[in-house]
Parts: structure tokens; sequence; C-alpha cells
């Protein structure tokens, strides 16, 4: 449990402070400093509102293997994801059977784990019965946080009430690996709070971001 915690924690401990970057002179999240795949992720999409179910369902899914690593591992390794995971497309998803899951645990470029694995798979049918039912799983999220980012004031927080019931509410549909950290660093993520520093360059720009708009419940 320990491990999960403190991978699940990597950025948001890390936007509580900024610093500057060689490269390019800018100031930046610290976490996005070092490691030129984390910076390029940190400038164009970390923060941006994203309001598609789909890449919403494939966001979580993804923060949900990083759990007990570091999402630096999961970025590596995200274009791997992808093709082994048909594009994240849930209707393909949903599908695999056990000789998927047996060729996924033998792909070395992706974090083959069998827990993981089933619980994406189950998330792919969770995803469509929401759908079935005519419940868009975007505006079920977003409906949690007001259908408008949070705009972080002072500490960044490594959890709120609010991911708290988010993965109450996700767990109650079915959903694994979505423990109230793991869904406040996919909330930062897709943009339903904005936890760039406010020393850092993006943390302006993705407050006047609009990335398409709220869908209706």
């Amino acid at each position: 449990m320990t491990f999960v915690i403190v991978a699940a924690c990597i950025r948001i401990y890390c936007c509580m402070a900024a610093a500057t970057t060689k490269p390019d002179n800018k100031t930046r999240c610290t976490w996005a400093v070092n490691d030129a795949l984390m910076r390029e992720y940190h400038d164009h999409e970390w923060g941006v509102p994203e309001y598609d179910s789909r890449a919403l369902w494939e966001l979580l899914m993804l923060e949900g293997f990083q759990a007990g690593l570091s999402w630096l591992v999961v970025l590596r390794k995200r274009e791997a994801f992808q093709a082994a995971f048909r594009a994240f497309d849930p209707h393909k998803v949903a599908r695999f059977k056990e000789e998927d899951i047996l060729r996924l645990l033998d792909d070395p470029r992706i974090i083959r784990s069998r827990a993981k694995i089933v619980a994406t798979i189950r998330g792919a049918q969770i995803f469509l019965e929401m759908e079935k039912s005519g419940e868009s799983f975007s505006a079920f999220l977003w409906n949690m946080v007001g259908n408008k980012p949070i705009q972080t004031e002072g500490p960044r927080p490594t959890q709120t009430d609010l991911a708290a019931t988010m993965a109450k509410e996700l767990k109650k549909r079915g959903f694994k690996f979505v423990g109230p950290l793991i869904v406040y660093a996919f909330m930062q993520a897709a943009g339903m709070v904005n936890d760039h520093n406010d020393d850092c360059f993006r943390h302006n720009a993705v407050k006047r971001l609009r990335h398409g708009k709220p869908p209706k419940a």
C-alpha cells in the first residue's frame, strides 16, 4: 500500500513548488523539470480539460496501471499500451478473452499485471454498460466537479474530499484501482482541477483554456 501512495502522489507533491529548467528558461512544476518526456507531457497535456468520454476512460485506465510505479513508466509505455489495448477502444477491449489476457501478460512493452489487465477489461464493459443506459462517462465525472475545472489556490493537496467521493462512485460502478490518490492524480491530469503551481508558466494558460464543451447529462 505504501508504494501505491508514493507513486500516485509523485506529481501531486511536486506541484507544491516550481523550478526553472535550463533548456528554455521556463518555470515549471518540479516533477516536469528533469525528464524531456515529462516536460512534453506537462507542457501540452497535463491539466488540459478533457471532456471526451473515451479519452477520459483511457486516462483513468492508465492511471490505474501506474499504481505502485511512477507516471514516467506509464508515459514511456503509453504507445505500447495503446497498441496492445486496441487504441483503448472500449468496444474492442470489452470483448477481450483469456487468450487476450495471456497475450498481454506476454507483452514486455507494457506493465504486465493480470489484476490491472482484468480491471481494464472490466472497466471497458462498465463503460459500455453506462453508454447503453444512456449515461455519458464524461458527464458522470464532470458533474461531480460542477462541470468546470477547479482552480486550486494555496498549497496543492494530495487528495480531496471530492476525489474520495469520485473514487467511491467509481468503485460502486465496479471500477478497480480507483482509490482517492489515484483518482486525484486523474483529476489533475484530466484538467478537472488546475494544480499547476502558481509560478508555473502553464498555470494561467491552463486556467484560460477550454478544451471541448462539458457534456450534457
